[in-house]
């Protein structure tokens, strides 16, 4: 996979946003490539939009990453569990529930665009991180606080990958499984 550019090429390979080798500043590519990760999330925004959601769009992932982060920290399998809900609530609807603290609250404060409702490959990840948050909580209720804390900091590191890239683990592996299958892969926004 190219990784090392300025500008990104059109082109996905399963799912991951490739970068191609031309001659333009690194923000311009920086940019494009995580622009081109929403659109592995599912995401189908012009340049503009992206622009104008990177803040609302990383808010539910942000906030969610230091209340796993305070979990870990604490070794605390009630906070950690209190995120499974919400996890499948956002895996298994539209909207994950901080979208509405966001859209109903901080969006106003800069100004900025309500958030769409979330793709299916994002849903995905949503849901597959809810199962991952039921077993580090499971773990530090049953006293296995190693095994927790370390499913806790891969989770907690994809999480953040997530937050500060728009590179979506998940929704990348996934997308590279649907093209093997030769399924489709889910682009549009949910309606």
């Amino acid at each position: 996979m190219e990784t090392r550019s300025t500008e990104v090429d059109g082109n996905r390979r399963g799912g991951v946003a490739l970068i191609s080798k031309t001659g333009r500043g690194t923000a311009i590519a920086r940019r494009g490539w995580m622009d081109a990760n929403l659109e592995v999330q599912g995401y189908c925004l012009s340049a503009e939009e992206s622009h104008a959601l990177r803040w609302g769009l990383r808010f539910p992932t942000a906030l969610c990453l230091a209340l796993a982060v305070t979990g870990l920290a604490l070794q605390s399998a009630v906070l950690i569990l209190a995120l499974v809900p919400i996890g499948a609530v956002a895996g298994w609807t539209r909207r994950h529930p901080f979208d509405l603290i966001w859209n109903r609250g901080l969006r106003r404060l800069g100004g900025g665009p309500e958030l769409p409702a979330n793709p299916t490959p994002r849903r995905h990840a949503f849901k597959l991180a809810t199962i991952w948050l039921l077993a580090v909580g499971l773990l530090f209720a049953l006293g296995q606080p190693s095994a927790a804390l370390i499913l806790g900091g891969v989770l907690v590191a994809v999480c953040a990958l997530v937050t500060t890239t728009n590179f979506c683990v998940p929704s990348t592996l996934l997308g590279i499984w649907w093209r093997r299958r030769g399924a489709a892969t889910p682009t549009a926004q949910p309606s």
